[in-house]
């Protein structure tokens, strides 16, 4: 039935005497059924007389709902509010035939809630301002393993029903839910992965020992891990995005399992949020880069821990790379550029969701750990600021505040009103960050893309060809390569003689390598109208089910003369797509054919 029925029972507590209504963000795609007042929140037999409530829509992500309480209501009086609904079609709940899965066998449904679609999973105060504790009871058919993002978690056979239960107070997009054909295997003393039968061996030898390194670097850095149990699902390929640091259980798309640097990456990234996003948590989505930022940041003195500063810098070289190409697609002057950016009524803030937020967070955080002179200075400072703020929803001047006291001497020199580096300059400027970290300890990983970069567009193309012969690129780390054709990327379309030698000299060895490789190699082929391996894109579509190697491909198809190509192959191929995905490429392919 594609549905979930669901019974809410919300503790709360008066701040002042006879609160007329109560107001809670829910979604067109909930019904409520019932809504009913509990004055005695411990007593489970006490009378629930029924209580007025209507929904208003606010927009298209959600509506209010307003439900009215008793008048003799006290200050300070705990009571519950008891609400009955179900939801179906809605945006935070992924149901999935069984096609849709690796293991084609069983159905399959996961949660999504960032950053306002979990209204449509329960009735709730959607912002990130918002945090509490939560249980939930979930019954599900026999055969089906149920995971919640919860502290404790246990199994009632003879009633085929779960029982979590989180013990730290978390924001409404935090709180996860996933059923599947799931197995369990432990990959740590704190840490086991979850996957389909048929993923569980792979997902198990590229994570096992090494999750409890990265966990162990955090708490040297950040202090203790405050979660108890950190867990990873591996999702099928119809997950939206990459990773979510869902606390205590990290959802990660399956198909990242073939690409090792970025599941290292990705996975010590949500690893760093269980400190910054899930502990301390940006209180508006207008500030998401004390989130994102600071999780970066983080991320990046993990992997320097852990795996040295050159493949640090090397990642940090490649992902600010995109930034500098979304800046110029999107303009310098563009608003969403901010840190702190103006979210208006009704704006959905998943819109909100760019590489500003991490990257120009990262440089900004970054500058604050130049200003204090030591890394291991301002890890100090992290760790009191996590400390003070844990379980609490902050605001930049917060964080600000917080360092300005704990470096009393930065303070004293007015480190915050240097010119043209002013904290307020960092939040509001749009553009790119004011400054950028110094990258030279990745030289011996970024000199030699730099090179070969040089090699195809400078020399001449008999010249390059001989050269780049000589550079063996199958033994490079995938952020090496990758950055090279990220490179190319930017500069086609390219002469079609180089093009074609480019295929020659590269195209077997890259349709050997990882998906994060395939897909840009594929992406200069489309954007070059390169016909020879166009039998390499149609190949590489009919394999994947991600968004995240399928969207890239359809735009750059759509835009350029290959547009009745790729329409031929979304007919053969739109059945094994997730509907979500399978609206998403029809827009894009109405746009482009109009």
């Amino acid at each position: 039935a594609r549905e979930l029925a669901g019974c809410l029972v919300l503790e709360l507590c008066a701040t002042r005497p006879a609160p007329r209504a109560l107001v809670l963000d829910t979604h067109l795609a909930l019904r409520l059924h019932s809504a009913a007042f509990r004055r005695a929140p411990n007593a489970a037999t006490a009378a629930e007389p029924p209580c007025a409530f209507a929904v208003d829509p606010f927009t298209d992500y959600g509506s209010s709902l307003t439900v009215t309480l008793p008048p003799e209501l006290q200050a300070h009086q705990p009571f519950q509010v008891i609400l009955r609904y179900t939801s179906t079609d809605a945006p935070a709940i992924w149901w999935l035939d069984p096609e849709l899965t690796y293991g084609s066998a069983k159905p399959f449904v996961f949660t999504q809630g960032h950053s306002v679609c979990n209204r449509s999973f329960f009735p709730c105060f959607d912002t990130p301002a918002v945090k509490c504790t939560y249980s939930a009871v979930v019954k599900a058919p026999s055969g089906v393993q149920v995971l919640m993002s919860a502290t404790k978690s246990t199994y009632v056979e003879e009633e085929g029903v779960y029982h979590f239960h989180m013990e730290h107070p978390v924001p409404a997009y935090l709180v996860a839910l996933v059923a599947g054909d799931l197995q369990p295997a432990d990959i740590g003393p704190r840490s086991r992965v979850w996957a389909e039968p048929c993923l569980l061996s792979m997902a198990t030898s590229k994570l096992s020992g090494v999750v409890e390194q990265w966990l162990s670097a955090a708490e040297r850095l950040y202090g203790p891990y405050m979660w108890g149990r950190y867990d990873i699902v591996f999702l099928p390929p119809s997950f939206p995005i990459v990773a979510m640091e869902n606390p205590c259980l990290t959802f990660v798309i399956s198909s990242i399992l073939e690409c090792d640097e970025f599941l290292v990456i990705d996975v010590i990234h949500e690893v760093a949020h269980s400190w910054f996003g899930n502990a301390v948590t940006n209180a508006t989505w207008e500030e998401m880069w004390l989130s994102e930022g600071l999780a970066t940041y983080a991320q990046r003195r993990i992997t320097t821990e852990t795996y040295g500063a050159a493949f640090t810098c090397l990642e940090t070289a490649f992902r600010l790379d995109a930034l500098h190409r979304q800046m110029k697609l999107l303009g310098e002057d563009s608003p969403v550029s901010k840190l702190q950016v103006k979210l208006e009524p009704g704006v959905n803030p998943s819109h909100l969701m760019n590489l500003f937020t991490y990257e120009k967070g990262y440089c900004f955080v970054y500058y604050l750990s130049q200003l204090c002179g030591d890394p291991q200075r301002f890890d100090d400072f992290l760790r009191a600021y996590v400390e003070k703020y844990k379980f609490t929803s902050v605001v930049a001047q917060d964080l600000l505040d917080s360092f300005l006291s704990f470096f009393p001497e930065l303070k004293e020199q007015s480190v915050d009103c240097r010119a043209g580096l002013e904290f307020e300059r960092w939040l509001n400027a749009t553009g790119p960050p004011l400054a950028e970290p110094d990258l030279s300890q990745g030289s011996s990983l970024t000199r030699p893309v730099e090179a070969l970069f040089r090699l195809w567009t400078a020399e001449p193309l008999e010249q390059a060809a001989a050269s780049a012969s000589a550079i063996d690129i199958s033994k490079w780390r995938t952020f090496q390569t990758a950055l090279f054709l990220d490179r190319l990327l930017d500069g086609s379309p390219l002469p079609q003689e180089v093009v074609m030698s480019l295929s020659k000299c590269y195209s077997s060895l890259l349709d050997s390598m990882n998906a994060e490789i395939r897909i840009r190699w594929l992406q200069i082929v489309v954007r070059n109208d390169y016909y020879p391996d166009l039998h390499r894109v149609r190949r590489f579509l009919e394999s994947q089910m991600s968004r995240m190697y399928t969207i890239p491909l359809y735009e750059d198809l759509c835009t350029g003369a290959l547009k009745s190509f790729a329409l031929e192959v979304f007919y053969q191929t739109q059945g094994r797509l997730h509907p979500n995905l399978r609206r998403t490429i029809q827009q894009i392919l109405t746009q482009g054919l109009g």
